[in-house]
């Protein structure tokens, strides 16, 4: 995870957007498209449709004697509609989640006790992650034996602090040679 230092404080989100462009013109109404249909899909109302659909469908079972062409009409209907909905859906996904990272990013760099080095942490391996969760998991344990619900902490302070605390304490309360503290 490199930080750029070298960043210009001058170039605000229109310019790189202007930079950028806004991609090609099939680009942009495939997004609007995905946005209206990933939109129209999550109502109520065609939640409804959808199961007024079915019902019509198995009512007019009868009248076509449950054909096979009877089926064939739902089979098709949800399985073209199913596949071109993966498709639009992770289009919708794959936005929420680029957006919802940048908005992390943004809280991370704009507080001042944030360590920077989680910024674009999503770019990190799969195994990264492990470590880096590792390092999380191991300062849940330090704010655990601190008792304070409320306090916020680095790794690097955390352990420093329960290092530190350690230390301090007195000697009638320091166990024997030998034995192993929990969680340490």
């Amino acid at each position: 995870m490199k930080q750029d230092t070298n960043i210009d404080s001058s170039v605000n989100a229109k310019d790189l957007l202007a930079m950028e462009g806004k991609g090609s013109k099939l680009s942009q109404a495939f997004e609007k498209i995905s946005n209206f249909i990933t939109r129209a899909a999550g109502r109520p109302a065609t939640s409804i449709a959808s199961i007024i659909l079915v019902l019509i469908w198995a009512a007019t079972g009868p009248f076509f004697d449950y054909s096979e062409n009877w089926q064939l009409i739902i089979n098709t209907s949800t399985t073209i509609i199913t596949f071109l909905m993966v498709f639009v859906i992770q289009t919708s996904s794959n936005k929420d989640t680029i957006a919802v990272q940048i908005k992390l990013n943004e809280l991370i760099a704009a507080n001042k006790l944030a360590s920077n080095r989680l910024i674009d942490v999503e770019d990190l391996t799969a195994k990264e992650l492990e470590v880096l969760k590792r390092f999380y998991v191991r300062l849940s344990e330090l704010a655990e034996k601190e008792k304070d619900l409320f306090s916020s902490h680095s790794i690097d302070e955390a352990e420093k602090v329960h290092i530190s605390k350690r230390r301090s304490k007195p000697a009638a309360t320091a166990q024997p040679t030998g034995t192993v503290q929990p969680g340490a």
